[in-house]
């Protein structure tokens, strides 16, 4: 399995026949100046946690190029539809507790505490249903759970039981989310993670700009922290 890291929560998976990038924050990414064509290159899936534009800004021209599946909830997924950007017959939506067939993969969505709206013209949010995270089984590699925008919260516990993620994409820039040392907490008290990749920091001034404090709350807890450089591929 390989990962790449586009800034803030966008990650690109690639295993088997799936290249699957989640929440392709691509267009307006101040961390990331590749543009979108690029990373959309190949890409057989795009997967988004909640409807916030620092999470979706860039779907559009991922899903116009691609013709790649489109694996969210339902309201994301008729957002889009309604915008022409995506086909009918080329999305794969549910909501939480619900786990969808990918082809090679499923994917399980799960509770996070957060919101989810996208900026509308001339003004005001658009409802986009509910936050989630995202749970990937792969037949021929590690579970994945991409938390999204989350807090902490004690059924985190149910997730680890249900889906035994091993790789897990943590959110840790405060403010919006998470700060780095309750999120290490969350890792430490809640889940077997093999490898923990932090996320959502540094892309703005109001997050917190390193994951110093995340790094620090697993020393000794036997979980790898992984850190890629944005735009750099790391084997999992």
């Amino acid at each position: 399995m390989k990962l790449t890291w586009y800034g803030h929560s966008t990650f690109c998976i690639e295993t088997g026949d799936a290249k699957i990038l989640i929440d392709p924050y691509l267009v307006g990414n101040p961390v990331w100046d590749g543009g979108w064509e690029k990373p959309a290159e190949g890409v057989t899936h795009v997967l988004i946690t909640h409807g916030h534009d620092d999470h979706m800004s860039g779907a559009a021209e991922v899903l116009n190029k691609t013709g790649a599946m489109l694996v969210a909830n339902f309201e994301i997924c008729m957002y889009l539809v309604g915008q022409g950007v995506v086909a009918q017959d080329k999305i794969n939506p549910g909501n939480i507790g619900g786990t969808v067939d990918c082809g090679n993969f499923t994917t399980t969505f799960v509770q996070a505490l957060h919101s989810s709206s996208a900026s509308a013209e001339g003004g005001g949010n658009i409802y986009l249903g509910n936050s989630g995270g995202l749970v990937l089984h792969f037949s021929d590699a590690p579970t994945v759970y991409h938390m999204g925008d989350t807090d902490i919260f004690s059924d985190m516990a149910l997730i680890n039981e249900l889906h035994e993620p091993k790789i897990g994409i943590v959110p840790i820039g405060d403010r919006f989310t998470m700060g780095g040392a309750v999120a290490a907490l969350a890792c430490r008290r809640f889940f077997k993670f093999d490898t923990v990749v932090p996320c959502h920091f540094g892309t703005f001034p109001l997050l917190d700009p390193t994951a110093d404090k995340f790094a620090e709350g697993l020393e000794g807890s036997g979980i790898k922290v992984a850190l890629p450089k944005i735009g750099e591929t790391i084997a999992l």
